[in-house]
């Protein structure tokens, strides 16, 4: 059983667990914008020195707006959230904010990409990059599985269900590789609803102990902390137990509320996530 937690997290006022009316015309004020510092500060993390780079890309499946002559356009989005913007956005906020240009009648497709772009920019406190994809042009997208070693079939016994640090060691001889675990799961920070995920450490460094991971990754499952914050967690831990030359770590979520969230964190400005989607996205 998963218990809330009472420290402060920003979440507090957002539309979270609330019964709230649905908008169908343009209302930026309805993004949440949640300061990072919030939750970073318990990591010992500080705004003007953060030992990563990265972003947090989302996806968006569930957007629509009128044209010019009343028509409706439907289209996939993709908004690219930097790390070191000094908030992040509450899920349901973006979903309504979203939502909300369902009836809104837009001269182009630029003019909607720009719009959102400018909100999502101002909440964030830093450029958010948007894409828009209308279904008309066919975009397709790449599903697959991460380049690299799965832990999940590892016969190990597991008893705790909160994040356990104390897992992970690092005591092999040095290598570079990719291994991933279907098996994260954790629980949104105001609701306590199950966020389901693949998680995929890339890494140069004394070898990590994968049965120590897997314990590691499973030790979220009753955890309560938004998808970004999970991730920044897992990435401090991993360079505080194991120390590796080089690390990247990105995760892939389920979609709620035609949404998904995908978090990457790297020690250097260079790494790139898989761009390849998670199968149960």
């Amino acid at each position: 059983m998963n218990t809330h937690s009472t420290r402060p997290h920003g979440a507090e006022s957002s539309p979270l667990g609330r019964v709230v009316a649905y908008r169908d015309t343009y209302a930026p004020e309805l993004l949440f914008p949640i300061e990072r510092q919030l939750k970073r500060a318990e990591l010992g993390l500080r705004a003007d020195a953060l030992p990563f780079v990265g972003e947090d890309l989302w996806n968006a499946y569930e957007l629509s707006w009128l044209d010019a002559r009343g028509k409706p356009v439907v289209a996939l989005g993709e908004f690219r959230v930097p790390a070191a913007s000094p908030r992040l956005i509450e899920s349901k906020s973006l979903k309504l904010y979203l939502n909300a240009f369902n009836q809104q009648r837009c001269a182009s497709v630029e003019e909607v990409r720009a719009t959102i772009a400018r909100d999502l920019s101002a909440a964030a406190g830093a450029a958010v990059a948007v894409v828009l994809r209308p279904l008309h042009e066919r975009p397709e997208r790449r599903f697959g599985y991460p380049e690299g070693v799965c832990i999940d079939t590892l016969e190990i016994d597991i008893d705790r269900y909160q994040p356990f640090p104390e897992a992970l060691r690092a005591d092999g001889p040095e290598v570079q590789e990719t291994l991933y675990s279907h098996l994260l799961k954790s629980n949104c920070l105001v609701t306590g609803q199950p966020d389901w995920g693949t998680l995929v450490v890339r890494y140069r460094g004394p070898a990590i102990d994968r049965a120590g991971l897997l314990r590691y990754v499973v030790s979220f499952r009753a955890h309560d902390e938004f998808h970004e914050q999970c991730v920044e967690r897992v990435f401090c831990d991993l360079m505080a137990r194991c120390r590796p030359r080089e690390l990247a770590v990105w995760a892939r979520y389920t979609r709620r509320g035609g949404l998904d969230i995908n978090p990457f964190r790297a020690s250097g400005a260079g790494s790139r996530a898989d761009e390849a989607m998670e199968v149960r996205q």
